[in-house]
């Protein structure tokens, strides 16, 4: 299925947008990666050359649309083959950085992708700093990093991943571990191991279940991994047992439907899962994934289910509490963190 703005949804300006526009944001399931605006893409692009399939800036967008997640996939390694050297890793960070800023998101924890480049390119750890010297330059957002361990280099390539990160981890801001890639190839139990070492670590633990694969994903995520958080989770709801596990153990949940959308996950936005769960009961959260290869923006996804699954203003406030009570801040700053927003100007609408 093909991704268009707001992933197929006529935003317009509904009267809400500007008030959701002003709200203060939490956002935990952003991949920095995924998040580059694409001016800075393009200057990445043109950096290196160019690309025949995108002769100019307006050709971006048409490069972002899907087929299916196989398809997302490949043009995420595509776009990944544009950051070569340290300082495009900074570069990204403070365009992605002053983006969250800009949409009033005041803290997120971003997901990303550290790979070894070779061939005289960033290390891990180069990476890793640079990232953070980006990030850290924008004022008016606080981002902490979750590494992503790509399912697709198998259990090994995680290990040597993790190990690379934690050399850096306190001095970039590193602090969790979580899972992507072929969920419908890689299933988590044997990643069980790398997971063990992340909390030894004293590392925070997420993982991408329940996207693409069934509600036995989200269960082996939980029982052979240990996860604090279920990235996506929305097959869980085919599991009446396991709806009740996330409710009863408060397991947050951070949902991404116009992600699931643009990648043919769900059919559409009104058939999205996250209202069933919402109502249950599950402390689930809201997020873009990754905003600018599916043109979306916080606020544009809270007036989505507004517009097709009827979230009231009360409910939209509580999702956002809920990432509050679902991010990873110490106890004494996420009660800060909820006061703020009660006490915001713009709470209030």
């Amino acid at each position: 299925m093909e991704s268009t703005p707001e992933s197929g949804v006529d935003l317009g300006r509904p009267a809400r947008l500007d008030w959701l526009e002003r709200l203060p944001k939490v956002e935990l399931h952003l991949h920095l990666e995924g998040a580059i605006p694409h001016a800075a893409l393009w200057e990445l692009i043109c950096k290196y050359g160019g690309d025949p399939a995108v002769p100019d800036a307006a050709a971006l967008p048409g490069r972002f649309a899907y087929r299916d997640f196989p398809d997302f996939i490949d043009r995420w390694i595509w776009k990944q083959g544009f950051l070569r050297e340290a300082a495009d890793y900074e570069l990204i960070g403070v365009a992605v950085a002053s983006e969250l800023a800009r949409q009033r998101i005041v803290y997120a924890e971003a997901f990303y992708s550290p790979v070894d480049v070779g061939q005289g390119g960033p290390s891990v750890q180069e990476e890793s700093l640079a990232l953070r010297r980006g990030l850290s330059s924008v004022a008016g957002t606080e981002v902490a990093l979750i590494a992503d361990v790509v399912r697709d280099q198998g259990p090994e390539g995680a290990m040597t991943t993790l190990e690379a990160v934690a050399e850096v981890a306190t001095e970039a801001g590193v602090i969790g571990l979580g899972i992507g890639g072929s969920e419908q190839r890689f299933p988590p139990e044997p990643f069980a191991c790398v997971y063990e070492r992340a909390r030894a670590l004293g590392l925070r633990t997420t993982a991408h279940a329940g996207e693409v694969a069934g509600p036995s994903s989200v269960w082996g995520a939980i029982r052979a991994l240990g996860v604090e958080r279920i990235d996506h989770g929305l097959r869980a709801v085919e599991d009446p047992d396991l709806v009740a596990y996330l409710v009863e153990r408060r397991l947050p949940v951070t949902s991404c439907p116009g992600s699931n959308v643009a990648t043919g996950a769900v059919a559409s936005r009104a058939g999205h899962p996250i209202r069933r769960l919402f109502d249950a009961g599950v402390l689930i959260s809201v997020a873009t994934d990754d905003p600018a290869m599916f043109g979306l923006s916080m606020a544009g996804e809270l007036a989505a289910l507004q517009l097709t699954l009827d979230f009231t203003d009360d409910e939209i406030r509580q999702l956002l509490l809920n990432a509050v009570e679902s991010c990873w801040l110490p106890a004494g700053r996420r009660a800060a963190l909820r006061v703020a927003f009660l006490t915001d100007p713009a709470w209030v609408g």
